[in-house]
């Protein structure tokens, strides 16, 4: 009796391990394929609502692989649905676009592309932020569950998105019906490269794990003369730097230090010779928070210390700093629902080892992957970060990541190997625990 039921356990533990030796199998025989497809991403970036190319590549790999694919969502974004029988809907989501950033990696498969700003200027494109990463990724846990269907049972809905870095994608695909015109999900997960961590390492945030992010300029009116006559002006870049300084006491004096903010004044703009007081200043600020309340706290305070230095400054109502918040670039908080995030982190850790899975803080980036959670608060979310900074290189910087190349730097170089073969076996585990079958 003893031995039958020891027979039996035995055989538990080997079924229940066997798909997670069977996906790590599956994906290391599919990365060949999967770093030529990658290879090929990353020296044709494409900007922003841009991505046609890429689109149409992915767009046409889902449809061999017998998905229902749906292409120009939201402008350029690709739908691939895969029903497999009674359950749940998970969707699986990849952002596509590029940066305008001169690619200096010196890897042989660089990239030389260019592209045109919404400007019209003429701008080299990279993928400095990883997202070829994340599209081969989408690629390689489509491949695995089309190859397991067997194991799981439910509609996949795996979404290819425009847009992530200029903050407008999500939502111009929710627009265009992403939850109407498909399937809607009870689950949405992501990935996302990350410089912070070392290669092949995992890393979850349960809870806000991206930032609110805010772009907010002032125009800051002044009286223009000569600078050896200054009582007779009212000089806008004294009136600009008080009112930086002002700003700072919002983050240091009125927002609880128990909760994250920072508002920062990226670009101040004034003058054009040395003994001429200019008539106007221009300041552009990114503003970041996690709550709607600090948000508010935030945005309100840059209106409220505006107009305050501008009073101080003497200036009539008709001549006010003007403050004005780019709300159609405004890209929301990030929130990782605490279910499917501790259930990611014992599933991964089963998986990979407590050496190669962490929580991980949150941090001051912006991720409109936020949206598709917004947009239904009753959906599970779950975005990850997979650490893609090489071995050697963050063992030689002593894993201080603030000594290696950044995302957004044109010296990213992830060890996309590490960071696709990880992230697609992760991807496609997390799909299998959501579409097991009953």
């Amino acid at each position: 009796m003893k031995i039958a039921i020891a027979s039996g356990l035995i055989a538990m533990i080997l079924t229940s391990a066997a798909p997670a030796a069977t996906v790590a199998q599956g994906v290391a025989s599919d990365m060949p394929q999967l770093m030529e497809v990658y290879r090929d991403l990353h020296a044709n970036p494409e900007l922003s609502m841009q991505e046609v190319r890429s689109a149409a590549k992915l767009a046409a790999e889902a449809r061999k692989l017998g998905f229902q694919v749906t292409e120009g969502v939201g402008k350029t974004g690709v739908v691939a649905v895969l029903k497999n029988g009674p359950g749940p809907v998970l969707m699986l989501r990849a952002d596509m676009d590029g940066l305008p950033v001169k690619e200096q990696t010196g890897l042989a498969f660089a990239s030389k592309a260019t592209g045109k700003l919404p400007d019209g200027t003429v701008a080299p494109v990279m993928h400095a932020c990883g997202h070829d990463t994340h599209m081969t990724t989408w690629l390689g846990a489509a491949r695995r569950l089309v190859a397991m269907k067997d194991q799981w049972s439910g509609t996949l809905v795996m979404i290819l998105q425009p847009g992530e870095e200029i903050g407008v994608g999500a939502k111009a695909m929710l627009d265009d019906g992403l939850y109407t015109r498909f399937p809607k999900p009870q689950t949405v997960i992501a990935f996302h490269d990350a410089a912070a961590l070392p290669a092949g390492m995992i890393g979850i945030t349960p809870g806000y794990a991206l930032a609110n992010v805010d772009s907010v300029d002032i125009l800051v009116h002044g009286v223009g003369g000569h600078g050896a006559y200054p009582h007779t002006t009212k000089d806008p870049i004294v009136l600009a730097s008080r009112i930086v300084t002002g700003l700072q006491m919002l983050v240091s004096r009125e927002n609880d230090p128990a909760n994250p903010a920072v508002v920062t004044v990226g670009s101040f703009q004034a003058g054009s010779k040395h003994n001429i007081i200019s008539d106007q200043a221009k300041l552009q600020l990114t503003v970041r928070s996690y709550t709607p309340e600090v948000r508010k706290l935030l945005l309100d305070g840059i209106k409220r210390v505006a107009r305050g230095e501008g009073i101080a400054a003497g200036m009539p109502d008709d001549r006010m700093p003007e403050v004005a918040i780019r709300e159609n670039e405004y890209t929301p908080a990030t929130f990782n629902t605490e279910k499917l995030s501790n259930r990611a982190l014992e599933l991964f850790t089963q998986n990979f080892g407590a050496e190669r899975v962490k929580k991980t803080p949150a941090v001051m980036g912006g991720e409109d992957f936020s949206r598709f959670w917004l947009a239904d608060k009753s959906v599970e979310s779950l975005i990850f970060w997979v650490g893609g900074t090489p071995i050697d290189k963050w063992t030689a910087a002593g894993g201080n990541a603030q000594k290696l190349p950044s995302l957004h730097s044109p010296f990213w170089a992830p060890d996309a190997e590490a960071v696709i073969s990880t992230a697609t076996e992760a991807m496609t585990l997390a799909a299998l625990d959501v579409l097991k079958k009953s």
